[in-house]
């Protein structure tokens, strides 16, 4: 297995530039959950009193928001810990480079749900995060610098 990760770099050196936005994409999400796990996000209703507050000027579905309203709020804690244990997912998975694919399909759908109950000026961020998880499965980013090319090489799938 090791010596596939260093055979990855040879025999797709020309995804180099998307393994690194990659690795910093895991950087970014397992930073972001760490922070969220060490303060006091999973025990104190933040996530509810978000979405609360900026719900009403989400361009959100109504089906979606009635939703949130009725189901989500009243089980933030529940939603917290799933928000936090995704993040560490994503983080770890994109920065090993196993499971890459996904990965990026779980972080797309946790952009697209962070696009509505966020604030207006933030969604051109999530916006752009949806897109380069899209780029990360489409080329399948874990096959360089990561463990993806050792399953590659054995088992060729959808996955990989």
């Amino acid at each position: 297995m090791i010596l596939s990760f260093f055979e990855s770099i040879k025999y797709v050196g020309h995804l180099f530039p998307v393994a690194f936005v990659r690795i910093y994409l895991g950087y970014y999400y397992f930073h972001i959950a760490l922070l969220k796990f060490k303060s006091d996000f999973l025990f104190r209703p933040q996530l509810a009193d978000q979405i609360s507050e900026w719900l009403p000027q989400s361009m959100a579905p109504h089906w979606y928001k009635v939703f949130l309203t009725q189901d989500l709020i009243s089980h933030w804690k529940t939603l917290s810990f799933i928000i936090v244990g995704l993040e560490f997912a994503i983080g770890v998975s994109y920065l090993i480079g196993y499971v890459v694919r996904p990965m990026a399909l779980l972080a797309f759908l946790l952009s697209l749900n962070y696009i509505f109950i966020s604030p207006f000026h933030m969604s051109d961020q999530f916006k752009l995060l949806m897109t380069t998880h899209v780029l990360i499965a489409w080329i399948g980013a874990g096959r360089c610098i990561g463990m993806d090319y050792y399953f590659y090489k054995r088992h060729r799938g959808v996955w990989w």
